[in-house]
């Protein structure tokens, strides 16, 4: 019999998600973003799953690319940051891959090379969020010797990224927005009929005024609010990860005693407390907190004491009868990895992506 920790992959729910961001942008082509694994989820079996509901792929380098490319994945996939050298250039252009542009060392290299095909370019512009993308002067330059190269496509793509899209009531996404309509006027009529692709997550889900050409869902098509709060739309998406285990052991603890390493959990009255076969080493957060929420058996008990690398341990005295082998969920359908993520300070995206192998997943549906 196997370790009982592993992770539940519901297919059916992707394309649930993504059927949600196609109505939110029914005028808009969609990326949808696999990078990191698909954010934990496996980016092969995500790319084969959505192959038929979206019109792009994305990833964060040329390893993750040519992981899909090497496992029969063909649809277009847009690296997000670009190539790091000429010779990812030539690897581009020889799969088929759309390559995002943000410094002019990069259009550079895409000069100098001797390039089989063109490449499919992406500029980036940067709006406010300062992280990657050209400025200024820069963006005419730039965008001017991707127009002249034989080495780009003739269908040059604009694109920003929003730094607080999922913070509805604040100002910033407004004024990024402003300034990149502003730096493609500084171009003219040359960026005229040019395609745009601005929106992501928070973007697709709370800023539906905003038209762009493209949006490239992330979070949102994992069934991860991106939204620290409540959201309308947000609320309708289903979650594609579910951890869990079971438990392995169950005791009852005297009032006075404690659980765990540290002794950090002392139980004020006699206590019944299960042990679950899931530890920071199969990815369940080390900082999560006493009283983070667990659920056993579809009730919700509290997490007691420090979490180990193999185990941690549950409060279920409330629940009635809890035996080993019953079915614990960490995360997922029933329980939010956003609300786990905010027991251990960070956020569900966190969780999820950082996920081990070690920790087995099964796919459902499809």
């Amino acid at each position: 019999m196997s370790r009982p920790a592993k992770m539940l992959i519901d297919l059916d729910a992707l394309t649930h998600n993504i059927a949600i961001a196609r109505k939110q942008s029914p005028n808009s082509r969609i990326i949808a973003v696999l990078k990191a694994n698909a954010y934990g989820h496996g980016a092969i079996e995500v790319a084969n799953a959505i192959d038929p509901s979206v019109d792009m792929l994305a990833v964060s380098s040329i390893e993750e690319a040519l992981h899909l490319r090497n496992a029969g994945i063909e649809k277009t996939v847009l690296l997000l940051e670009g190539c790091f050298s000429g010779s990812e250039l030539v690897v581009a252009s020889n799969n088929d891959f759309a390559v995002v542009f943000h410094n002019l060392e990069q259009v550079e290299a895409l000069e100098q090379q001797a390039l089989e095909q063109p490449i499919s370019c992406w500029l980036k512009i940067d709006t406010g969020m300062h992280r990657l993308g050209l400025q200024g002067d820069d963006i005419t330059a730039a965008f001017e010797r991707l127009q002249a190269s034989a080495n780009s496509k003739n269908d040059l793509i604009l694109m920003t990224h929003l730094a607080s899209s999922d913070l509805i009531a604040q100002p910033f996404t407004t004024q990024q927005i402003s300034s990149f309509v502003q730096a493609i006027a500084q171009l003219g009529e040359r960026a005229n009929g040019l395609q745009t692709s601005i929106c992501n997550s928070g973007a697709v889900l709370g800023w539906q005024d905003i038209q762009c050409d493209w949006i490239r869902p992330g979070i949102m098509i994992y069934g991860v609010s991106p939204f620290a709060q409540e959201h309308k739309i947000a609320k309708d998406l289903k979650p594609v990860m579910c951890l869990q285990s079971e438990v392995i052991a169950v005791r009852t603890v005297p009032a006075g005693d404690c659980v765990g390493y540290g002794n950090t959990w002392q139980a004020e009255r006699d206590s019944k407390v299960a042990t679950v076969a899931i530890g920071y080493g199969d990815g369940y957060p080390r900082n999560a907190k006493n009283g983070t929420p667990v659920l056993v058996n579809g009730k919700r008990c509290k997490l007691a004491g420090r979490v180990s690398m193999d185990m941690l341990s549950v409060d279920v005295t409330e629940i009635g009868s809890v035996n080993i082998g019953d079915k614990v969920v960490l995360w997922g359908s029933g329980l939010d990895v956003n609300e786990v993520a905010s027991y251990a300070d960070t956020i569900g995206y966190e969780l999820v992506t950082r996920m081990p192998l070690r920790v087995p997943k099964t796919y459902l549906g499809k």
